[in-house]
């Protein structure tokens, strides 16, 4: 078993375009449900709705990136204040059902036989980033073992990922940003002082849903196609899970989350085939193995519940709320 070849995957899934993309995504989550307390199961909806409104508007009317990606932001802000407006009046658990009927909702109206020519039904869609990568600086050659396109996604990735980090941190040291965590631990008592909390849960569930819009993008872009398989409603709870890992309300937990997430599946990913194909493991193929390291993380999960619930960089302070 090719030990080095296994932890040099899993060491280059650290900065690689998805975790980027999941640190991204769960950004979005730690605004909604980590500062705001806003309990949203449909986060793979917001990635669904960013890919596809980005990709349909490339494919289908020809629009510049720019264009397509602030049809991504808009799509996604029509999409929360859809799911918000009926709800966020209501009990958190009314968001709850409604986001993941939702994001399932999307999913399947982007499989319907008769959008095929706009959606792609169930074969999704392909050839929409031609030009994102029209734009790549970096000339043909090798780049820290990769070649430049890829160079270039990981850099715009990651870069997005610091500007939003940065704006959040920036958010939640503003007054409105200790409106919000005042919402979170007690919204009667900020109603009370005057604060219009159906305004700041709907502005927090927008910008939430815009990260989610822009990773899905970011999800979307290196493999060239988006597919309606990639956004189930286990994709929603990968993210919970870069969350609780990384802390809640936090802004770089979000990011350590991901990336501890993406590491631990490639690792033991790599070591459940390495054993399987040295013969060490007989009972196992590469299927069940695929499915076991899901069970190995929701276990360590646990553990961390257990043991740390407050995540890597989490403190307790912010679990009163939960």
């Amino acid at each position: 078993m090719d030990f080095g070849f296994i932890f040099s995957s899993a060491a280059g899934e650290l900065f690689s375009p998805t975790t980027a993309a999941y640190a991204l995504a769960t950004l979005g989550l730690a605004v909604h449900f980590g500062y705001a307390g806003l309990l949203n199961f449909g986060q793979a909806g917001f990635m669904a709705v960013g890919a596809y409104g980005f990709a349909i508007s490339t494919l289908t009317f020809h629009v510049p990136f720019f264009i397509g990606l602030l049809v991504a932001v808009v799509c996604s802000t029509i999409f929360a204040l859809l799911l918000g407006i009926p709800t966020l009046r209501l009990r958190a658990d009314y968001l709850a059902i409604v986001t993941i009927a939702a994001a399932e909702i999307v999913r399947y109206v982007v499989t319907t036989n008769q959008l095929t020519a706009v959606t792609g039904s169930a074969n999704g869609l392909a050839a929409f980033e031609g030009d994102f990568y029209a734009m790549n600086p970096f000339p043909p050659g090798t780049y820290i073992g990769m070649n430049n396109r890829d160079f270039f996604i990981r850099v715009v990735a990651w870069a997005v990922v610091a500007v939003f980090c940065t704006l959040v941190w920036l958010l939640m040291r503003s007054p409105w940003g200790r409106v919000l965590k005042g919402i979170r631990e007690d919204e009667n008592a900020v109603r009370s002082l005057g604060k219009n909390v159906y305004a700041y849960k709907m502005q927090a569930l927008i910008i939430g849903g815009v990260l989610g819009a822009l990773a899905g993008m970011i999800f979307t872009i290196p493999r060239g196609a988006v597919q309606p398989a990639n956004y189930g409603t286990e994709l929603t709870f990968f993210l919970y899970t870069c969350l609780l890992l990384g802390g809640l309300g936090t802004v770089l937990g979000p990011v350590v989350g991901a990336m501890i997430f993406w590491v631990v599946l490639s690792l033991t990913q790599g070591i459940l085939y390495g054993l399987i194909e040295s013969g060490t493991i007989t009972w196992l193929n590469t299927v069940q193995a695929g499915q076991l390291r899901y069970i190995l993380v929701g276990v360590a999960l646990m553990l961390l519940m257990i043991f740390r619930p407050q995540g890597v960089l989490g403190n307790k302070k912010e679990l009163a709320f939960a």
